[in-house]
């Protein structure tokens, strides 16, 4: 088959197109005069075009794809997400003029599965979150179209050297902060591929930064970080949407991180609604499993008597979830009683202490 090289141009061209009319996102700093000394802040990703981090992904994996020659004028995507990934890959898709198909667990929330429509792209829903990838493939081989696989190409469809990845946006940001270079960046995963491109950048910038990577419950990567082994999984799916997985994905990367922590479901959540007196707007609850972690990095530094930096990730938009994360009954049945962790946080704002257990 020849190759369309005024398609494969064109369809560069929009995506590059895109990307320049994108304004780069915010480094927000917290205002936690309990740290004093101790600077936290987040790099708010809810403010690209589909709300959420995955928009980079997004924009790589299809650059990537056409690339490769694995995409062309007529080719459907498909794609396993737990849902944000998928609302960005379906805007790109629509900006190419291609069909998209959502391979996603019934338990995405509808606010996302109404964006991918949005997007003109189609919602494939499967019951359990073990179940996306096959069905994934069985989909492209059955439409002859390609499957983008975010978690095995996540971690090489992005350039770590360049100078259009969020580590090097990060750390050009915080240049005239009073301390430019962080102690920690603090991450979650869910294909593993952001940690892996800001664990490269910085060892490739010869930074003194040292990535911690946090990870909620029914999540194998923290438990493969201290094991090694990559046969590990579980039969139940993260409850915190879009990060940790139930096996180890190929784009997950162990030896770029420093410190992995587990972080319980509740502290995401109690965590999201915590920040939200702080912002005055919602976020998602991969946000607070990224800055509990901070939190508990910012105290540890506390009671050494340490200063610096730790930046962590506004992954997206807590609107998203108002039926789920910021749904009271929904919250009681499926996370628990978040009060344990909103007063632990209440305390922390009193004193810079954060006083809980590590996984």
């Amino acid at each position: 088959m020849s190759t369309d090289h005024d398609w494969i141009n064109n369809a560069i061209r929009k995506i590059e197109a895109d990307y320049q009319r994108s304004a780069d996102t915010h480094l927000i700093k917290l205002d936690l005069l309990c740290i004093d000394g101790i600077d936290i802040y987040l790099k708010d990703e809810s403010t690209h075009p589909t709300g959420s981090l995955k928009h980079r992904l997004a924009r790589s994996l299809f650059l990537y794809a056409i690339c490769n020659g694995w995409v062309g004028p007529e080719t459907t995507i498909i794609e396993s997400s737990s849902g944000s990934t998928a609302v960005s890959e379906a805007y790109f898709a629509r900006l190419l003029g291609l069909p998209f198909i959502a391979v996603m667990p019934k338990s995405t929330a509808q606010k996302k599965i109404k964006m991918i429509e949005f997007y003109g792209g189609k919602p494939h829903l499967v019951e359990r979150t073990d179940q996306i990838y096959a069905e994934s493939r069985r989909l492209a081989t059955e439409l002859n179209g390609h499957y983008m696989d975010q978690f095995t190409y996540a971690e090489r469809a992005t350039d770590w050297r360049g100078n259009n990845n969020i580590a090097n946006s990060i750390f050009s940001q915080m240049t005239h902060e009073n301390h430019p270079i962080p102690t920690w960046v603090v991450m979650s995963a869910g294909t593993g591929g952001t940690s892996a491109t800001i664990g490269r950048f910085i060892r490739y910038q010869k930074h003194s930064t040292k990535l911690c990577v946090v990870d909620p419950e029914c999540s194998v990567f923290h438990d493969y970080f201290k094991s090694g082994n990559t046969q590990l999984t579980r039969d139940a799916g993260s409850r915190i949407e879009g990060i940790g997985r139930p096996r180890v994905e190929p784009s997950f990367i162990p030896g770029v991180i420093d410190e992995m922590r587990t972080i319980d479901d509740a502290a995401s959540v109690a965590t999201a609604h915590w920040l939200e007196s702080i912002l005055g707007r919602k976020v998602g609850a991969s946000t607070g499993t990224n800055l509990f972690g901070a939190l508990q990095l910012a105290s540890e530094m506390k009671q050494r008597g340490e200063v610096g930096s730790i930046v962590t990730l506004l992954c997206d938009n807590g609107d998203r979830y108002l039926d789920t994360y910021y749904n009271p009954e929904w919250v009681n049945t499926n996370i628990g009683d978040l009060q344990p962790f909103l007063s632990q946080l209440e305390t922390f704002h009193t004193t810079g202490v954060l006083t809980t257990n590590l996984s």
